[in-house]
């Protein structure tokens, strides 16, 4: 993967971004409610910069990444989750990616999504349409992945998930996506929070957290000013007593390489090979969906590649 550096020169600058992007996992009201926070603008950002996205390319796919974050908080070792959307809209559909390492990649079926007027606000549900949202998770000790589906309620990445587990998981789930622009369009402030209630858990236990969530601060606007997520947590959630239990860094991070498209070349028919070292075009372009990074492959590459095929 190759990432455009959004930060020049400024290291310092750069390494605060890293630092503050971070998932924070906790439980509340006696371990009956479980919890995970993220600051993910740095990651929105280069995501942006990578893919080289618009204001509602960047709410669409930047929600999605969040959204990928936090359905991955739970997960351990190599485990990892996919979110799909297919759609009838004009946004058509997205894919994303994301593992028990904080990182995330994934893409948009249409860039740009066509728009018939100026937004007006942020409603995204004339974008997608009917449709259908799936999770699939890819579990290290499970035999095959497991998918859940259901169809497109709102229009809305939040909302729609929030369905998702109460039809798919049967689990009591709250999500906020936020992502801030400032005047000029840039990525101010992006962050999530996702939190669940456990089997058992009375039904004053439900109300109070979906009062609390209810009066949540805009995510996207406290991580434009730096606040500390920790301190959010104990002051957003102090009737529920919060616990910190882990935090773990978040990155656009994809494991794209030349090496990797090379082994996809190699997957080709001998004579499709053939006529491409032969006839080109030269550089021949490859890209990652995942990432938009571009590989570039000169014709003596692309016949040495020939001749790896042939031996095998």
């Amino acid at each position: 993967m190759k990432k455009i550096d959004i930060f020049g020169n400024n290291r310092k600058e750069r390494l605060q971004a890293s630092a503050r992007d971070r998932s924070y996992a906790f439980i509340m009201n006696d371990g009956m409610v479980r919890g995970c926070m993220v600051n993910a603008t740095r990651m929105v950002k280069e995501m942006r910069a990578n893919h080289q996205l618009g204001i509602l390319e960047t709410l669409v796919l930047g929600h999605s990444y969040i959204a990928g974050t936090l359905i991955a908080s739970g997960l351990k070792g190599n485990d990892r989750i996919g979110l799909q959307i297919d759609c009838s809209g004009p946004v058509k559909g997205l894919v994303v990616e994301a593992n028990s390492y904080g990182e995330v990649r994934g893409y948009l079926k249409r860039v740009p999504i066509p728009i018939q007027k100026p937004l007006d606000d942020f409603n995204l549900s004339p974008f997608f349409g009917a449709g259908f949202l799936s999770v699939t998770k890819y579990l290290e000790d499970a035999k095959q992945p497991f998918t859940g589906q259901v169809e497109l309620q709102y229009g809305s990445i939040a909302k729609d998930l929030t369905y998702y587990y109460s039809k798919s998981e049967q689990t009591p789930t709250a999500i906020v996506l936020s992502i801030l622009f400032n005047s000029n369009g840039e990525v101010t402030g992006a962050g999530g929070l996702l939190v669940q209630v456990m089997p058992g858990a009375d039904d004053k236990t439900i109300d109070g957290i979906e009062g609390l969530v209810k009066d949540l601060p805009s995510l996207g606007e406290c991580f434009a000013e730096n606040k500390n997520i920790e301190e959010i947590i104990h002051i957003v959630f102090r009737p529920g007593n919060p616990k910190i239990l882990a935090n773990h860094r978040v990155d656009f991070m994809c494991h794209c390489s030349e090496d990797r498209m090379k082994n996809h070349l190699l997957l080709l028919p001998a004579k499709d090979i053939a006529d491409l070292s032969e006839n080109g075009p030269f550089p021949m372009e490859l890209i990652c969906h995942h990432c938009n990074t571009k590989y570039f492959f000169s014709q003596q590459e692309l016949k040495e590649i020939q001749q790896n095929r042939e031996k095998q």
